[in-house]
C-alpha cells in the first residue's frame, strides 16, 4: 500500500511539474508548437513600422515588437529553438492570411477598428495616428473640399480608401479615386502628378515624404479625417494566444522598454537613408503606454 501510495504521489508531483498546459494547448499555440514555427506577416514599404531596408531585410517598429512577442511565445511553449518565419502581406491580403491561418501575427501599420474586430483580433495598440492626405505644396490643397473633381489615390484594402470613398459620395465631390497596391506606389502617383493627393495615415505620409527626392515639395493636410489606432493582428476567438501576446505587449510598456524601441524608430536616423522622422511620443500614445488598451473605438484615444 505504501509503495502504491508513494507511486501515486510521485506521479502526481511529476504531473504538477510538467510544462503548464502541455496537453491543453489549442488554437494558434497548438499549431505553432506542432510545426515548430511562428509566422509573422510583414509589409514591404510601411516605413517605419514594417519594411525592407537596403539589405532587403525586414525591419521596423512593429516588426521589432512582433519579435518580442515571438520570444514570449517561445517561453510560453518552452521552445527556445522555435523558428520565426516571415511572410509578406499587403493591405488587401493581411486580414485573409490571418483568418485562414497562414500568418500568426500581422506586424505593420494596421488600424484596429470595431468593424475589423468582427473578423480578427488585435493586441495592445502600438501607435495612434490620423487619416490625412499628402499633396504637392504648389497645388495649395488644404481640405478635402479642395480635391473636388481631382484624381486621388489611396492604398487598396485600407480604412483610408473606404473613408475617402464615403466622403466622396456624401459630399458629392466627384473625385476619381484610384486604389494602389501599396503605399510606395500611391506616393509615386503624387510624385509623378498622376494623382493630386494620397489619402493615408499621417505617419506613413510623413515617412514617405521624408524619403522623397525633394521632401520640401510636399505638404500633409492639417485637418484629420479620423483617428487611427494601430494594432498587431491575430486570429479572432483564440483567448489563450491573445493572453500571451497581450501580456508580452503590456510588459514592454510597464517596464519602460517601449521608450527605447519607440525612440529608435521615430526620433533617430533609420535605414535605408538615415532619415530622422523627429516624431516624439504623442499624447494619445502616452495614454496607451500608461493604460494599455486594445480598444478599436477611436473615441478612446481622443483627449
Amino acid at each position: 500500500m505504501r509503495k502504491g501510495r508513494l507511486f501515486l504521489i510521485v506521479a502526481a508531483a511529476i504531473g504538477l511539474t510538467a510544462p503548464a498546459g502541455a496537453q491543453e494547448l489549442t488554437g494558434t499555440l497548438q499549431k505553432i508548437k506542432e510545426r515548430g514555427t511562428i509566422t509573422i506577416g510583414h509589409r514591404d514599404s510601411s516605413i517605419p513600422f514594417s519594411y525592407y531596408d537596403d539589405k532587403q531585410q525586414v525591419v521596423g517598429y512593429a516588426h521589432e515588437l512582433c519579435l518580442k512577442i515571438a520570444d514570449a511565445v517561445k517561453a510560453e511553449l518552452n521552445e527556445p529553438n522555435l523558428k520565426v518565419a516571415l511572410n509578406p502581406v499587403t493591405s488587401a491580403t493581411r486580414i485573409p492570411l490571418i483568418a485562414n491561418g497562414t500568418v500568426d501575427l500581422e506586424c505593420g501599420s494596421t488600424t484596429n477598428n470595431l468593424e475589423r474586430q468582427k473578423q480578427v483580433a488585435f493586441t495592445i495598440t502600438h501607435f495612434v495616428t490620423a487619416n490625412r492626405f499628402v499633396s504637392k505644396k504648389s497645388n495649395n490643397f488644404k481640405t478635402v473640399a479642395d480635391l473636388k473633381g481631382k484624381t486621388v489615390v489611396s492604398t487598396a484594402g485600407t480604412t483610408n480608401i473606404k473613408q475617402i470613398n464615403e466622403m466622396n459620395t456624401e459630399q458629392n465631390l466627384g473625385m476619381r479615386i484610384i486604389p494602389a497596391k501599396d503605399h510606395a506606389e500611391a506616393f509615386l502617383m503624387v510624385e509623378t502628378d498622376r494623382a493630386a493627393a494620397f489619402v493615408m495615415d499621417d505617419i506613413l505620409l510623413a515617412s514617405l515624404a521624408a524619403n522623397a527626392k525633394d521632401p520640401s515639395l510636399y505638404v500633409i493636410s492639417e485637418d484629420a479625417l479620423s483617428t487611427e489606432p494601430y494594432g498587431i493582428m491575430l486570429r479572432k476567438d483564440d483567448p489563450a494566444f491573445k493572453k500571451v501576446v497581450d501580456e508580452a505587449m503590456t510588459k514592454i510598456y510597464t517596464s519602460g522598454e517601449i521608450n527605447g524601441i519607440y525612440d529608435k524608430w521615430f526620433t533617430q536616423p533609420i535605414p535605408p537613408r538615415g532619415i530622422n522622422l523627429n516624431l516624439p511620443v504623442g499624447e494619445a500614445f502616452k495614454k496607451v503606454i500608461a493604460n494599455p488598451t486594445d480598444s478599436g473605438d477611436p473615441k478612446d484615444y481622443q483627449n
